[in-house]
């Protein structure tokens, strides 16, 4: 046929072998290109493409710095080879231009694999830059521990204050540390506060050097000042003792005062008091004296002015430190007030010889309060009728005085005298107890017996007059 090669050769097999030459010369200039791309980046040259392998996950922390030699990447074809000629029948192809060398001097991105695998060296360590809020809070701190130093400083020393003022004059009990007589001169204004007081004592070495006694101090004086005298027992003042014994009423007190060197009218003065109000305590207006309030104790008086004007407003201020250490929730309980309590506790002290017999007197008088019973309590009597020291008369116990708990039920009125704390304390808080009746135990000094129930209590009474009888008639408390 005409125009067909006489070789025998097919035109297909041609034409095959043309298309085949074709894409290997395409092939070689895709990867001349791909390599002189990855030249310029820096990257590793791209093998000549091989026969393609199933695809494989790669391993675990592939990516990661710590990979010795990452693999490269896959060479990227933009057309899948049909076929793949042996090697020595690929075209020669001119090598890319060799990538530049990177050194350490060049800066690299952040996690950029240098030649060899070596992860990129850290950056250089820099200085820590404090911030200005970090300066001014260091300002603000150092400045803070400076002015409480300053006002510790000066609390204690008190550069600025000198000798004081106004006189005072300060009682400091025995038995006191350095922290009671501080808050005791900060009270009368001798001293500015207690807590600087006791510190500037335990700086300065004189906690053991303070002594009791009466002192002429100045009001608004420095802490050094104070001690200088109260650490110098020469410049005391003379004082003087006055006993004010627990239970006796006013007008028994007056001359057992005046007796130990106090001068003016007692009685008088501890009618009443702009120091102290009854009312405030729950006393009806009706009170008209401080009778209750005058506490009982051993009070240090000037020799040269022991008034019975400044021994009552001494009583006045002790009474308030103690009642302000009972605690009156249980007898609030029962409907009492601190007037109430007083009341009982003046009875208390006049029927109570022993500590350990006043709380059972006021659970007596408790329990008999509950049940309406009247009280039966001969000292409301004998306040009354001012008999004290000599047996009662018939008429007196049948006297219409409503301080006369035989007749009247309920309290009386008020205290018949001035209870000490102990008998305060017993009858704010009583103990549980079925006893309802009392008497003096014969031959035991004064001592109380108790009884629940009215046969018990007769046969109380039986022994008290039997041994009263075998004694001609005198007190049975005391046997010979």
């Amino acid at each position: 046929m005409i125009g067909w090669p006489a070789t025998g050769t097919s035109i297909g097999a041609v034409m095959s072998d043309e298309q085949s030459r074709s894409e290997e010369q395409r092939e070689a200039a895709r990867l001349e290109r791909e390599r002189k791309r990855a030249a310029e980046k820096g990257e590793p040259i791209p093998a000549p493409a091989r026969k393609e392998l199933p695809a494989q996950a790669p391993p675990i922390g592939a990516g990661s710095p710590r990979a010795a030699k990452p693999s490269p990447p896959p060479v990227r074809s933009a057309k899948k080879a049909t076929s793949q000629p042996p090697q020595s029948a690929r075209p020669p192809v001119a090598p890319p231009n060799p990538p530049r060398k990177v050194t350490d001097d060049d800066e690299l991105p952040s996690g950029t694999i240098r030649p060899g695998g070596a992860p990129a060296p850290p950056p250089p360590p820099q200085g820590r830059r404090r911030s200005p809020g970090r300066h001014a809070l260091l300002f603000a701190f150092v400045a803070v521990v400076l002015v409480a130093a300053l006002f510790t400083f000066n609390g204690i020393f008190e550069p600025f204050k000198g000798g004081g003022s106004e006189g005072v004059t300060v009682k400091i009990p025995a038995g006191v540390d350095a922290g009671d007589i501080g808050t005791q001169l900060a009270d009368k204004g001798v001293v500015g506060s207690a807590f600087f007081f006791e510190l500037r004592a335990t700086v300065g070495g004189d906690r053991g050097k303070l002594r009791a006694g009466t002192y002429k101090l100045r009001k608004d004086m420095s802490n050094g000042a104070a001690l200088a005298v109260l650490t110098n027992v020469q410049k005391g003042a003379a004082v003087i003792d006055v006993l004010v014994p627990e239970g006796p009423a006013r007008e028994e007190v007056a001359p057992v005062v005046a007796k130990q060197g106090v001068t003016g009218d007692y009685v008088a003065a501890s009618l009443s008091s702009p120091q102290l109000n009854p009312t405030a305590y729950g006393a009806p207006k009706r009170v008209k004296s401080l009778e209750g309030f005058l506490f009982p104790a051993t009070y240090e008086m000037l020799k040269s002015a022991p008034t019975a004007k400044k021994l009552v407003s001494d009583q006045l201020k002790a009474f308030k430190r103690n009642i302000a250490q009972v605690n009156m929730s249980y007898a609030k309980s029962k409907n009492l007030t601190v007037f109430d309590v007083v009341t009982l506790a003046s009875m208390i002290e006049r029927e109570a010889l022993f500590d350990r017999d006043r709380p059972l007197v006021a659970a007596v008088f408790y329990n008999r309060l509950r049940d309406s019973i009247s009280l039966g309590s001969d000292a409301t009597t004998r306040f009354a009728v001012s008999n004290w020291d000599k047996p009662l008369t018939a008429s007196q116990i049948a006297s219409k005085s409503p301080y006369n708990t035989r007749q009247v039920a309920g309290l009386p009125p008020g205290p018949i005298g001035n209870p000490g704390l102990a008998s305060i304390q017993a009858a704010a808080n009583p103990p549980k107890s079925d006893y309802l009746y009392f008497i003096v135990a014969p031959c035991k000094k004064g001592a109380l017996v108790f009884a629940k129930t009215l046969p018990e209590f007769q046969k109380l009474i039986d022994a008290y007059f039997n041994r009263r009888a075998a004694q001609g008639g005198k007190d049975p408390a005391f046997c010979r």
